[in-house]
Parts: C-alpha cells; structure tokens; sequence
C-alpha cells in the first residue's frame, strides 16, 4: 500500500540538507519523483486524489515548502517564472501551480493577484467590485508548470472552469471557493459541493488530467 504523499516545510537551519535530500537522482528510475511545491496540505491532498494513486508506479508526487519570489505578469509567465526558480533550487522533476480566478467584465482582474484581493476585500468586497456591472461571469484558471530536468524550459498545463460570482455560500477551506459558482450547478459554489464533484470539473482537475498524461507518457520513457 503506497505511503501518503510527504509534505516537508524548509526552515532555514534545515533547508540545504533538506534541499540535497530531495534533488533527484541523476539517474533517473521509475518511478518517477515529482516535488510539487507548496506549503499547503489541502492543497496537496487535492492534487494527489486528482491525480490518482493508481499510477503510483509510474510517477509519484512528493512536495516540499519554498520560498518563491512573487512576481508580477500574465498568468502563463508567472507560472513559468515560478517554475524556473524551484528548479534552480531543487533540479527536476519539479512542478509548480499557479492560480487565477479572473472578472470577466474587469478584463481578467484579479487574476494572479486574486490571494491579495481575497486578503484586502473579503469575499464581501470580492462582491463589491462587481457592484456597478450586469456581468458577473468569471472563470478559474490553473496553470502547472512542469520542469522535467534541471536546465529544461517549463512546460505549462492550463485548464480552466467558467463559472460566476456569487455571494459567500459554504465553508472557507479554500480560500475563494465559497464566491465561485462554476457553470452548470444551479448557483452551487466550489465551497458547497462535495469533494468529489468539485474535483471532477475544477480548474485544478482539467490542468492536472493533461499533466496526468504527459507523466505516464514520459514515465513510459524511461522503461
């Protein structure tokens, strides 16, 4: 039965024996290791059951904690902007995640700034910021940037649900979920359907299920 996924957090007494542990090999071997960076265990837990245990075989998914620059830009540049700068410190495979939720009649806002709108506005002022407008449609955006080896340029996997702005309905275990009613679910919001639902038609899902390929496809590689 395979272990749950590890989620390491890099202190700074600790980070470069930790970051020595966690490059891998040279030589690589199936399964694949991929170190997903994030500090978050929801996060974590979302992506591996997305994912799948079912290809524990072939590609694995550990993570660990950095300290990333937050950068300013598009969406798609952010992402591998990110990307570049874990692989500088932990080689490949390395995967970063970028997430936007974007107004459509704010021409894209918040868009990759949406952590800090969330932490400024609430999800009342989320709201508010629509006030003055008849169109509150929007749309979730993932991006993974993926770096297969150290030196390798990003490879991005975007995916994206539409959906609309609502007022807060449901718990606030992520973030902005309990305003994003995605599109097909009778004014449901991320935050009130079951996990199983929301993993079946997320932005994270549409991003990881073209990830999901390419891993097999490389891991496939190595044989």
């Amino acid at each position: 039965m395979r272990a749950a996924p590890v989620l390491l957090h890099l202190t700074s007494s600790r980070r470069a024996a930790r970051l020595a542990t966690l490059r891998p090999s040279s030589m690589a071997a199936l399964p694949l290791r991929v170190i997903f960076v994030t500090g978050n265990q929801k996060k974590l837990e979302e992506v591996t059951a997305i994912l799948g245990t079912q290809h524990a075989a072939r590609f694995v998914l550990e993570s660990a904690s950095l300290d990333l620059p937050e950068l300013q830009g598009e969406p798609e540049e952010v992402a591998a902007a990110k990307a570049k700068a874990a692989a500088a410190l932990l080689g490949g495979p390395v995967l970063v995640e970028d997430t936007s939720l974007c107004f459509n009649a704010l021409g894209g806002l918040p868009g990759v700034y949406i952590k800090w709108f969330l932490q400024k506005l609430g999800h009342a002022g989320l709201n508010a910021l629509l006030a003055g407008f008849a169109d509150k449609s929007a749309y979730a955006q993932c991006i993974f940037a993926y770096v297969p080896a150290a030196g390798a340029e990003p490879l991005l996997f975007v995916g994206r649900t539409p959906g609309c702005i609502v007022p807060a309905k449901g718990d606030n275990a992520f973030g902005w979920d309990p305003v994003f009613a995605p599109d097909g679910f009778k004014g449901e919001t991320y935050a009130t359907m079951d996990k199983a639902t929301k993993n079946s038609i997320s932005h994270r899902f549409r991003a990881l299920d073209l990830l999901r390929t390419h891993l097999l496809a490389q891991s496939a590689a190595l044989e």
